[in-house]
């Protein structure tokens, strides 16, 4: 009793959530009622004109057809032309129509599904790096390609045919009744068999069709990976492993599609079978009428095309059904996907930075902590407090997991801490509006980012409104004007997808001229010379003092070369300030820097550490 009553509950639920998946097409279908209003004029003259064509061979069959006397034949002759005349003018009302209806259901599923990508992509990135954690790119990939495309099906082609069908069922339903009530009220009982199977097989395809989506996206997103990993792939000689894992993930998806497939397959069957025989049923009854002189001819091909229109729009309707089980498991998972919300949102009342100073920004962190979401139990960081003034460089040192990144992570706002706060200029940076305060800061990252576009686009992605000479004069500064020069198109050279066609350097002189052409008070540097040869090294590093001048500066360096000559060196150890001082003054302290000082510079560390 409890499962049935939970199979039940199931269904139910299923079914709603169906209703409310395409439902939630509404606010992209509203803007264009003007459009929808003459799709639904166009609609109703098309079936209008369908269900006028069996009232004329009505006419033909029992006036041009049934008069007996010879001297009726010239009467009779002009009366099949006049009948003829009016099917061809029905016919033309019903082509024109027709074409209208087409060519503004197609414009409709096109435009709003253009909508509903662009509402996708415009809500995924907005999106806090804690929803790219738990969400694959390949699967939000897929979402806005196969899962669109079947909502264009629908929205373009299944709600028009529903529509259509509709309409046709219920003029037919009613000209049926006027042409023999007796043979409708039988066909009528005879059609319930139909509708049964098709709701109990269309709640099976919808289930199918979510989980047949949900492969696909599952293999795009695999795809996805791997293409983006592939040198990591081939050098570890695991093409055939990827290829076997792939191939797995798509039979998968294969097999799930055959289910639904063969669960429509079925529908379908039963659907034509129980109509058509119901058809067969009612002529055999209808001949016999007409056998009986209770019925005309007229009245049998009447009531035949009738029940053809009528049968041929619940086959229809079945068929659509079916898409729409299959669309309304796609608009879940949209609708799913603009549910998200990102915890990192602009304040009601965003602040203006104050006016930029000569000497950049100060930044401010007070007692803050934070545990990123997925770790909760384990602290990034813990009550750190730092007070960094305008103009001043600030490295960054410490074990890996320190808290150094998450550091850079949280000034950019891409996470809130749990507790304390950050402060850019004074004003806490969560009342400052996302832009104002990404808008502030220039960051070269440890793993560069290349778009697939030219040396030139890829540097002014930093600040597009950037003429060319300015974005040269960033290159220049970083020391990349003169290898980007001997590229074949110099500035106009396509880099490849992820810089592909760069070294690890190139891409580092990119990236670092790119945060130098945006100019902003506040410049973070994630080991931005990690991946530079010894002379590329010396040349960005003298580019970059030349840089910090005029702009607070934090760099994240493994390499403690690199920041000997910043003003002050914060050592981080699991999540805490643990030192504070310049390179001289903390090597002669002898503690945790002393420590890695030792280990680069002289190759062992000392022994007091050693222990710890």
């Amino acid at each position: 009793m409890t499962s049935s009553s939970t199979s039940n509950t199931d269904s139910d639920t299923s079914r709603k959530s169906s209703l409310a998946a395409l439902k939630g097409l509404l606010p992209f279908l509203r803007p264009y009622r003007r459009q929808f209003v003459l799709a639904g004029i166009a609609l109703l003259f098309a079936a209008g004109a369908t269900l006028a064509i069996p009232a004329a061979f009505k006419q033909m069959i029992d006036h041009g057809f049934g008069a007996a006397s010879a001297s009726a034949g010239s009467q009779n002759i002009e009366h099949v032309n006049a009948v003829f005349l009016a099917l061809f003018g029905v016919a033309a009302v019903l082509a024109v129509a027709t074409a209208a209806r087409f060519f503004m259901v197609s414009w409709l599923g096109e435009r709003v599904v253009a909508d509903v990508r662009a509402a996708v992509y415009r809500h995924v990135v907005h999106q806090s790096p804690e929803f790219f954690e738990t969400t694959r790119t390949g699967e939000v990939l897929s979402r806005l390609t196969t899962d669109t495309t079947l909502i264009q099906t629908v929205v373009g082609t299944s709600i028009s045919l529903a529509l259509r069908n509709t309409l046709l069922f219920a003029g037919g339903l009613v000209m049926l009744f006027v042409t023999s009530p007796k043979l409708t009220a039988i066909i009528l009982g005879l059609l319930v068999l139909v509708v049964l199977p098709i709701v109990l097989f269309g709640r099976r395809v919808r289930k199918l069709s979510r989980d047949s989506q949900d492969r696909i996206a599952d293999a795009s997103a695999l795809a996805g990976e791997i293409l983006n990993a592939m040198p990591t792939v081939q050098s570890f000689t695991h093409e055939g492993i990827e290829a076997g894992r792939f191939g797995a993930s798509v039979e998968g998806a294969f097999q799930t599609a055959i289910r639904r497939i063969h669960a429509r397959a079925t529908l379908t069957m039963l659907a034509i079978v129980l109509v058509f025989g119901a058809i067969v049923f009612v002529l055999w009854l209808g001949a016999h009428a007409v056998l009986e002189g209770t019925m005309t001819g007229g009245d049998l091909g009447q009531f035949i095309l009738y029940a053809s229109i009528v049968a041929g729009s619940v086959g229809a309707l079945s068929e659509v059904m079916g898409e729409a089980q299959r669309a309304a498991g796609a608009t879940e998972r949209l609708l799913e996907l603009l549910a998200s919300r990102s915890d990192i949102q602009d304040p009601a009342h965003p602040r203006p930075l104050p006016p930029r100073t000569a000497n950049g920004a100060r930044v401010t962190l007070d007692d803050v902590s934070f545990s990123y979401p997925s770790r909760l139990d384990a602290a990034a960081l813990s009550h750190l407090k730092l007070d960094i003034a305008a103009g001043e460089t600030v490295a960054l040192v410490g074990p890996s997991g320190a808290g150094k990144t998450t550091l850079f992570q949280l000034l950019l706002r891409f996470y809130d801490p749990q507790a304390g706060a950050i402060r850019l200029d004074g004003i806490d940076i969560r009342d400052l509006a996302l832009h104002t305060l990404r808008g502030a800061i220039g960051i070269v990252p440890q793993d560069t980012v290349i778009f697939a576009s030219s040396a030139l686009e890829n540097i002014r992605y930093g600040r597009p409104e950037a003429s060319d000479e300015e974005v040269i004069a960033a290159a220049k500064m970083a020391a990349a004007h003169e290898f980007i020069e001997r590229l074949p198109q110099g500035y106009g050279s396509f880099l490849g997808e992820r810089g592909v066609r760069l070294s690890g350097g190139q891409r580092q002189r990119i990236a670092i001229a790119r945060a130098l052409l945006k100019n902003p008070p506040l410049l973070l540097l994630d080991e931005a010379t990690s991946a530079l040869d010894a002379e590329s090294e010396r040349l960005v590093q003298r580019a970059l003092e030349a840089a910090m001048v005029g702009r607070t500066t934090i760099i994240i360096a493994h390499r403690l070369a690199t920041v000997q000559r910043a003003d002050r060196i914060i050592v981080l150890d699991e999540g805490r300030v643990v030192e504070s001082g310049t390179h001289a003054s903390l090597v002669a302290h002898g503690g945790v820097y002393a420590n890695l000082a030792a280990l680069q510079f002289q190759g062992h560390a000392p022994l007091e550490r050693q222990a710890s």
